[in-house]
């Protein structure tokens, strides 16, 4: 099996070393001047145009008529609690401090990451909301890297890393491997596949597992979704077989949370090993072939208990 190679030690740099000087964000702001007579004729108005302090790239701050922003249609629901304590805040600091990053879409605006105070204002009964306006429209699928509103759980992160998947695929014959930033994991994608037909699957319980059998694919994202959804198959396959056995052992009088982890780490051929790399499907097979063979007779309450990872439902 090859060696991982140790990931390359970032180089400290010297304080106040990067990008640009305050006076140099103000300047050099062309490249987006195409897109204020846009946004103007969207109903929109330009506040002020900037060079990201950083990467040195145009952004426009933006006012837009509210009713003309929407989510990227790939990204997680909104959760109700969080968009209601965000008006609760709103309303009370009779502020709104937190533009959204948008970028240009077929005549509509499309926020990567600002769902939930979209939402918030949308309730409020605002008409405007105040927007980072950014050129390139590709920043969109950065969603997983910009979206900072509300920590992702492994369902809502799985789910929107294959829907994003699933739109690029409808324009890019690229890899899937050409996106890995955008996806940051490939077992997101094969739970996200899998979330899609089971939404109460107990991802978590085999994400240990996938993180180190699943690979970023050199398929084109078209024939890479389907060989997802492929993937996830296997994974039901298996919780079928990993449910069930739940289920003779809960008959038994077993009642802990750490019941399906148990099972999992029991079936998990490669729990001690120390190869770098696996075969999927060999992976899953022998999982699932040691589910059906799992003997419930032979465990014991408190082989359970010393085993608790994380429960079964967390996700």
């Amino acid at each position: 099996m090859a060696k991982k190679k140790k990931a390359a030690r970032r180089k400290k740099q010297a304080a106040a070393s990067i990008g640009l000087s305050p006076a140099e964000t103000r300047t050099g702001v062309d490249a987006a001047a195409a897109l204020i007579p846009v946004v103007e004729g969207d109903g929109g108005a330009v506040l002020g145009t900037y060079r990201d302090p950083f990467g040195g790239t145009a952004v426009l701050v933006v006012s837009l008529p509210i009713d003309r922003v929407e989510p990227t249609p790939y990204q997680r629901d909104p959760s109700d609690a969080h968009v209601k304590r965000l008006m609760k805040v709103i309303e009370t600091l009779q502020r709104f401090l937190d533009p959204i990053i948008v970028v240009r879409h077929d005549d509509r605006y499309w926020t990567p990451n600002g769902n939930h105070r979209l939402q918030a204002m949308r309730r409020l009964g605002a008409k405007a909301i105040v927007a980072l306006l950014v050129p390139d429209a590709q920043i969109a699928y950065q969603i997983l890297a910009l979206n900072t509103e509300k920590a992702h759980n492994l369902r809502e992160k799985s789910l929107e890393t294959i829907r994003m998947a699933r739109a690029l695929a409808g324009e890019s014959r690229e890899p899937e491997e050409a996106f890995a930033f955008q996806f940051e994991q490939p077992s997101f994608l094969t739970l996200g596949a899998a979330y899609e037909s089971r939404p109460r699957l107990s991802g978590a319980v085999y994400q240990s597992v996938l993180r180190r059998i699943d690979e970023f694919l050199d398929k084109p994202l078209p024939k890479s979704v389907a060989e997802r959804e492929r993937r996830a198959r296997l994974v039901l396959a298996l919780d079928d077989r990993v449910t069930a056995i739940v289920e003779k052992l809960k008959a038994r009088g077993l009642r802990s949370p750490y019941l399906r982890p148990f099972v999992a780490a029991r079936i998990n051929p490669i729990r001690f090993s120390k190869a770098a790399s696996f075969d999927f499907d060999e992976v899953l097979e022998k999982m699932t072939a040691a589910a059906g063979k799992f003997n419930i007779e032979r465990v014991k309450p408190e082989e359970v208990t010393k085993a608790a990872g994380p429960p079964g439902d967390e996700d």
